[in-house]
C-alpha cells in the first residue's frame, strides 16, 4: 500500500501583491472569494524509524559546476539549461522557448523531449500549456504544435535569455512581447517561420522546425549570442547527490508527485533504474515524438493567480517574493521559497536553510500552480 506524505502547510505565503510589477497591477484582476490564507506551519506526517532517531552525519561538501567557462572542452560546454555537456555550438547559442499545446487533439508534442527546461501553467480555467526551452533544435523538422503567448510566459523566456516562439497571443499579452525577442506565427514572417500540418486540425496543426527558426532569427536580426550580463539561471551540483545530504531533517521520500492539475491529472513517478522522474498525464505515460518524457528535477512554484477582468484568461503573478513551493530530485523532496530578481531577472529558489537550492544535472520541469490549489498536491513516499 502506498504511504502518502503530506505537508499540512508551507512557509508563510506573502499574499500581498505589493511585490508584483507595476505592469501587472494595471490588469484588472478578480480573486476567488473562497481562497483562504495558507497555513504558516510545516508539518511532515511520516513514520519515524529507529535510524532517524540517531545523530545525523554532517553532510559532505557539495561542489558546484562552474558555468562561466564558455571556451569549450573538446568542442563541448556545460549547458545553462541542464548543467550537462553539450556541443559548444548549441550551448553558447541562445535557446528557443516555444509554446506547446497540451490538448489531447495535439498529442504528441514534437520536440519536447529535447527541452532542457519545461514550464507548465494554466492559461484559461484548468487548461494548461507548455513552454519548452530547447538548445539543440537544428535537426528538428517538426516542433509543436505551437500555440499562443500568455503574459507570464514572456517573462519565463526572458529568464533564460531565450528567443520566444509562439503562434499568436492573448490581447493582454500584446504589450509584453516587446520585452523579449520573439517569433510570431500570425504576423510578420510568421508565414515562413511556421507551417500547417495535414494530420491535425486547427488550431493544433501549427508547427515550426529548426531550419525555419534559424532563418527567422536571421531575418529578424536577433542575436544568437547570449547577453554579456547573462550567466545562467540555475546552480548545478558537480556530482549527483541526494537532498537529505543537505537537508537531513527536511527532506522526505517523494516517489510520486502530483502538482494537482485538473485537466490532465499530471504526475511524476520516480524510477530507481535511471534515477529520473517519469512523466504521466491523462492516465497514461506522457510521451513526446521521441519517446516517454523523463526529467531529473521537478519544481512546483506556487503563484498568486487571478483573471483578467471578466474573462477566463489567467493572470499569474510571477513577480512576488517569499512565495513557496517544492523541489524534487532523486526521489526526495523539500519545501522551498522563491522570489524574482526585479522585473526581468531570474527566479531564485531557496531551501529550508535560506540558501539557493542546487539542482542535479539534467532536465527540469517547472509546474506553476495557483496558491489556492496548494492543497491538491499529492506526494507519496513509496
Amino acid at each position: 500500500m502506498k504511504k502518502r506524505i503530506m505537508w499540512a502547510g508551507l512557509l508563510c505565503l506573502a499574499m500581498a501583491l505589493s511585490g508584483c510589477s507595476k505592469k501587472y497591477e494595471e490588469a484588472a484582476m478578480t480573486q476567488a472569494s473562497t481562497q483562504t490564507e495558507p497555513s504558516t506551519e510545516i508539518t511532515i506526517l511520516r513514520e519515524t524509524t529507529e535510524a532517524e532517531t540517531e545523530t545525523e552525519p554532517e553532510p559532505e561538501g557539495l561542489e558546484l559546476l562552474d558555468l562561466s567557462d564558455r571556451s569549450g572542452t573538446d568542442g563541448k560546454v556545460r549547458s545553462y539549461l541542464t548543467g550537462e555537456w553539450v556541443d559548444a555550438s548549441a550551448g553558447n547559442r541562445r535557446p528557443i522557448a516555444t509554446m506547446m499545446s497540451n490538448d489531447k487533439a495535439a498529442l504528441p508534442q514534437y520536440g519536447i523531449n529535447r527541452a532542457g527546461v519545461v514550464y507548465e501553467a494554466n492559461v484559461e480555467g484548468t487548461m494548461n500549456r507548455y513552454m519548452s526551452i530547447i538548445e539543440e533544435y537544428d535537426d528538428l523538422e517538426r516542433i509543436g504544435s505551437t500555440r499562443s503567448c500568455r503574459t507570464y510566459y514572456t517573462y519565463f523566456a526572458k529568464e533564460f535569455d531565450a528567443i520566444y516562439s509562439h503562434f499568436g497571443q492573448s490581447t493582454f499579452a500584446v504589450p509584453y512581447l516587446k520585452n523579449v525577442d520573439n517569433i510570431n506565427g500570425i504576423e510578420g514572417i510568421g508565414g515562413s517561420a511556421f507551417y500547417r500540418s495535414s494530420d491535425r486540425k486547427a488550431p493544433h496543426n501549427a508547427y515550426t522546425s529548426g531550419d525555419r527558426l534559424k532563418a527567422a532569427i536571421e531575418k529578424l536580426g536577433y542575436s544568437n549570442e547570449y547577453d554579456p550580463d547573462y550567466h545562467g539561471h540555475y546552480q548545478f551540483a558537480a556530482r549527483d547527490y541526494q537532498l537529505d545530504e543537505l537537508y537531513p531533517q527536511e527532506a522526505v521520500d517523494a516517489v510520486r508527485a502530483a502538482p494537482g492539475y485538473v485537466m490532465n491529472e499530471a504526475y511524476f513517478l520516480y524510477s530507481e533504474e535511471d534515477n529520473l522522474y517519469h512523466r504521466y498525464q491523462y492516465r497514461d505515460v506522457h510521451s513526446g515524438d521521441e519517446g516517454p518524457i523523463t526529467v531529473k528535477n521537478v519544481l512546483i512554484q506556487y503563484c498568486v493567480t487571478g483573471r483578467y477582468a471578466t474573462t477566463e484568461y489567467l493572470n499569474i503573478y510571477i513577480h512576488s517574493s517569499n512565495e513557496t513551493g517544492y523541489f524534487f530530485t532523486n526521489g526526495k523532496a523539500i519545501p522551498i521559497t522563491w522570489d524574482k530578481d526585479g522585473e526581468f531577472g531570474v527566479t531564485h529558489y531557496y531551501g529550508p536553510d535560506g540558501k539557493e537550492i542546487i539542482l542535479n544535472q539534467g532536465k527540469t520541469w517547472v509546474c506553476i500552480v495557483n496558491v489556492a490549489d496548494k492543497d491538491k498536491i499529492e506526494i507519496y513516499g513509496e
